[in-house]
C-alpha cells in the first residue's frame, strides 16, 4: 500500500462523503501540507462529544502532516447557523459569542495538538466587509438556489418565516473558505449545502475549490436525535470522568457500535473483534466499559477513568450511593415546595418543565423511592436524598 493509499484509508474512516475524492488524491500527490478548515460557531459555551467527531478527523489529518485551521465563527455566530432549524435562531451579542469562544479555545486542545493547530476567528475578515462587499457576495447566488437547501425549503413550503439574514449565513461560511484559502473543509452531513457554497465561492474568486468531507452526526444519549446541548442528550467534554463514564453506560448497545466507529480511537480491526466477541456471548456491557473508560481517559487521565469505572460498578451494580454527592440547601418557605421546584433548585434539572418530564418518565427518586407524582408537595423541613436518573444525586436540606 502506498503512502497516499494509507492516508486515504485513514481519511475515509467514519466519513459519509468525500467530494470530490479524485481531487483529494490530486492534492495529496502535490506532496505539500493541505490547509484543513473546520468551523465552529460558539453559540453555546461548551463543546460536547458530538463536536469531537470532526475534531478526531482533524487530529487524524494533523498526524498525516496537514495544517489544521480551527475556525471560531465569532462573526457568523451572531447570525446563528440555521442548518436543521425550523425557526429563526435568536441572534447572540458579540459579548456572548466572545465568552463562548474563550471556552472553545480551552477545550479544543483536549483533542488537537496545540503546537500544530491554528485558531482563527472569522471576525478577522468579517468585520472588514462593507455593505458593498455584502451586496456583491449576496449577488453570487439566487433566492431559488437558497431554497434548494432542505431546511429552507421545508420552512418555505410550510409557510414558516425565514429571516433575510439567514440567507447570509451559508454565503459567509463559504466566504470563510475564500479568506482561508482552504484545501479541505470538514463538516457534518447537515452542513453539505454550506460546504458546497465554499467550493462555489472559491471558484468565483479564482481559487481551486476545496475538498468537502462530511461526517455523520453523532446520535445523542437517546440514540435517536443528534447530540445537542439544547436537547440535553449530550456528554460535555469538560464533564467529570464519573459523568462521562456513567453517561456512556446509559446508551443502547446499538448506539454503542456507532459511537465506537465515530469517536473511539480503536482500529476497525479491534472494533470488529469486539463485535465478534459479543456475537459469541460476551456481555455488551463489558464492551461498553471499554468505551466509557477510553472516553473518560481522553478528557481526563487513565487513572481517573479507572476510578470512574470502579465507582460506577460500586454505585450501580452494588447499589451504593456516591460518597461525594453535592449538598444543597433549599429555602422552601412556610408553604413548602413542589418536587419539580426542588429538583430545579437542587441543580438536577434546568427547568421545572424538564423536572416534570423526568417525573413522568419515572426518573426521580426521593430517599430511594421512585416518585412520579408531579403534584407532590413537601412541607416538612428535612434532608432528603434526591436522585435523578442513574447518575445524578444531591443531598437536599429543605429550610
Amino acid at each position: 500500500m502506498t503512502l497516499i493509499e494509507e492516508a486515504l484509508s485513514i481519511i475515509r474512516r467514519g466519513t459519509e462523503e468525500i467530494l470530490i475524492e479524485d481531487e483529494l488524491i490530486a492534492k495529496l500527490k502535490e506532496g505539500r501540507p493541505l490547509r484543513v478548515k473546520a468551523g465552529f460557531d460558539p453559540t453555546a459555551p461548551d463543546l460536547h462529544l458530538g463536536h469531537t467527531v470532526l475534531l478526531n478527523k482533524m487530529r487524524q489529518l494533523q498526524e498525516l502532516g496537514h495544517e489544521i485551521q480551527f475556525l471560531i465563527g465569532d462573526f457568523t455566530g451572531m447570525i446563528g447557523d440555521p442548518s436543521g432549524k425550523n425557526e429563526t435562531r435568536p441572534p447572540l451579542t458579540r459579548e456572548q459569542v466572545q465568552e463562548n469562544a474563550l471556552t472553545y479555545q480551552k477545550q479544543v486542545f483536549k483533542v488537537l495538538h496545540p503546537e500544530k493547530t491554528s485558531i482563527l476567528f472569522n471576525s478577522q475578515w468579517g468585520d472588514k466587509l462593507s455593505a458593498v462587499d455584502l451586496i456583491r457576495l449576496a449577488s453570487t447566488h439566487t433566492v431559488a438556489r437558497m431554497l434548494e437547501r432542505d431546511d429552507f425549503h421545508k420552512r418555505f413550503t410550510s409557510e414558516q418565516p425565514i429571516a433575510i439574514h439567514e440567507f447570509l449565513y451559508p454565503l459567509l461560511q463559504g466566504y470563510d473558505s475564500v479568506a482561508m484559502r482552504a484545501d479541505i473543509e470538514l463538516g457534518g452531513t447537515d452542513q453539505k449545502f454550506n460546504l458546497l457554497m465554499g467550493r462555489e465561492l472559491q471558484k468565483h474568486f479564482g481559487q481551486k475549490p476545496q475538498i468537502i468531507i462530511t461526517l455523520p452526526l453523532l446520535p445523542g444519549l437517546d440514540g435517536i436525535k443528534k447530540m445537542s446541548k439544547s436537547l440535553g442528550n449530550y456528554i460535555g467534554i469538560d464533564e467529570s470522568a464519573d459523568q462521562i463514564f456513567g453517561k456512556v453506560m446509559s446508551i443502547s448497545d446499538e448506539t454503542m457500535w456507532l459511537w465506537f466507529e465515530l469517536v473511539s480511537f480503536k482500529s476497525i480491526e479491534e472494533i470488529k473483534n469486539l463485535r465478534d466477541q459479543v456475537n459469541n456471548g460476551m456481555n455488551p456491557r463489558d464492551v461498553k466499559f471499554l468505551l466509557g473508560e477510553e472516553l473518560a481517559a481522553r478528557f481526563h487521565q487513565p487513572e481517573a477513568a479507572r476510578l470512574a469505572r470502579e465507582n460506577f460498578i460500586a454505585q450501580f451494580q452494588k447499589g451504593q450511593m456516591p460518597e461525594d454527592m453535592p449538598e444543597v440547601q433549599v429555602s422552601s418557605g412556610d408553604a413548602g415546595m413542589s418536587i419539580a421546584h426542588i429538583i430545579k433548585a437542587a441543580g438536577l434539572s434546568d427547568s421545572t418543565s424538564e423536572a416534570n418530564r423526568l417525573l413522568q418518565q419515572g426518573a426521580v427518586r426521593v430517599d430511594g423511592e421512585r416518585i412520579s407524582d408531579k403534584n407532590l408537595h413537601i412541607k416538612e423541613k428535612k434532608t432528603i436524598i434526591l436522585q435523578v436518573g442513574k447518575r445524578r444525586f444531591a443531598k437536599v436540606t429543605l429550610m
